[in-house]
């Protein structure tokens, strides 16, 4: 008896515990978040400190400091190096309890620290790294694209310039992930539009010397120079072809992925005519150029928001309010991920959307047009719209997704 009146005291005692936890673990409302990108060298101006101060920004305007949560960010700089960068997300959510890192610009980065989150059940969240496979052969429960990739970037500028006659296409290509990814799905568009691939030739990343590559592009006589690269080796191939003549001789670039701090670097004398697809414009709207008004004042360069940058915040934000509809946070990065795709999207960027099964926040892009000096009527009015691509058309089709998610 004394045996059974024992084991049903602890019975009871476990039962009591677990009740005490149960609340208590549903008010935790600690949070940290990484911001994880290049800091200080080719892609800081699209990312970098911006990022920072959007994720932030998101922070205070999501409303949960004023509910009593306790919500740190952190920063690292991956200096463009996969190790590096997993490096920094193990020591953060080992060591430091990150929740989630975000940002992520470098495809490699960015894939190598998406199975980090999956092995560790954190969460990534994307809005700098732009190979599709993130949401195709390579994702997992953990990892969400907000904001762009290379399919999109594909179907947006290498479909518009082929039909628009730009049949021959020769390609300057980042030699690593993203600029592989960005080559590949580009390839498709422009075969499957008619048009033809008359080779390319791949690049060191952050390299401040295009003139072999450009004189290779130029005996090419493709009527499309693709530039699959981004941020400083982007405008310094458009800089110093520019310098070469190529445009002037008949050639037209292809900046397959631009952002409008790109075009600040280059100024609209050197950019004017580029053509690029982009999921964000700062002055696309009222609500667009309240928020990007705002957040100049805060960033550290006086700048006016990338894509990249829009997306850390609209990501963040939302984040913010998946936890906050779950009563706490369950540090449970696959359990937060789920919500996050339950509950609707709805942010002043981006609009509505919902976030797939394939962690692909589906939302329409915009193909744009840089100014000519003489158009731009204020600081920073850089682009005319030239088409509206809509979300459908903007992210592969779930049926033709290779990611394991997704049920066919």
């Amino acid at each position: 008896m004394t045996t059974t009146l024992v084991r049903r005291h602890a019975v009871l005692l476990a039962c009591a515990a677990l009740c005490l936890a149960t609340p208590a673990f549903a008010q935790d409302k600690n949070v940290k978040i990484g911001v994880l990108n290049d800091m200080s060298g080719l892609y800081a101006d699209i990312g970098g400190p911006n990022s920072v101060a959007a994720a932030n920004m998101a922070v205070e305007d999501s409303g949960l400091r004023a509910k009593g949560w306790k919500i740190d960010v952190v920063s690292g700089d991956h200096q463009n190096k996969p190790d590096v960068g997993v490096n920094i997300a193990r020591q953060w959510i080992d060591n430091e309890k990150v929740d989630i890192i975000t940002d992520t610009p470098n495809s490699g980065v960015a894939l190598a620290v998406s199975n980090l989150a999956k092995e560790k059940n954190s969460i990534v969240l994307n809005s700098g790294a732009a190979t599709a496979d993130l949401t195709g052969k390579a994702c997992n429960a953990n990892t969400i694209s907000y904001t762009f990739d290379t399919y999109m970037l594909a179907h947006g500028t290498g479909k518009a310039l082929t039909k628009a006659g730009g049949d021959t296409w020769f390609f300057l290509t980042a030699d690593y992930a993203f600029g592989h990814a960005l080559e590949r799905d580009t390839t498709a568009v422009v075969t499957a539009s008619g048009g033809k691939v008359l080779g390319g030739v791949k690049h060191p990343l952050n390299t401040a010397d295009f003139s072999s590559f450009l004189l290779q592009a130029q005996a090419s006589k493709a009527k499309v120079i693709g530039l699959a690269n981004a941020g400083g080796d982007t405008t310094n191939s458009i800089k110093q072809a520019s310098e070469f003549g190529i445009t002037a001789g008949g050639q037209k670039l292809a900046a397959l992925l631009l952002f409008v701090n790109d075009v600040h670097a280059l100024g609209l004398k050197i950019a004017q005519g580029l053509t690029f697809t982009e999921s964000f414009y700062w002055d696309m709207n009222d609500q667009t150029r309240a928020w990007s008004k705002r957040f100049q004042k805060v960033s550290p360069k006086n700048a006016m928001p990338s894509m990249t940058v829009a997306g850390v915040y609209a990501g963040v934000l939302h984040y913010l309010k998946a936890l906050d509809a779950m009563g706490g946070n369950p540090h449970d990065g696959a359990k937060v991920v789920a919500k996050m795709k339950e509950i609707p999207t709805d942010d002043p960027l981006f609009g509505k959307g919902p976030l797939r099964i394939d962690g692909r926040r589906i939302i329409p892009a915009y193909l744009f047009e840089v100014k000519k000096p003489e158009e731009s009527k204020y600081p920073w009015d850089y682009y005319k719209l030239i088409a509206t691509i809509s979300p459908d058309d903007a992210a592969k089709p779930l049926e033709a997704s290779e990611c394991p998610l997704v049920k066919k």
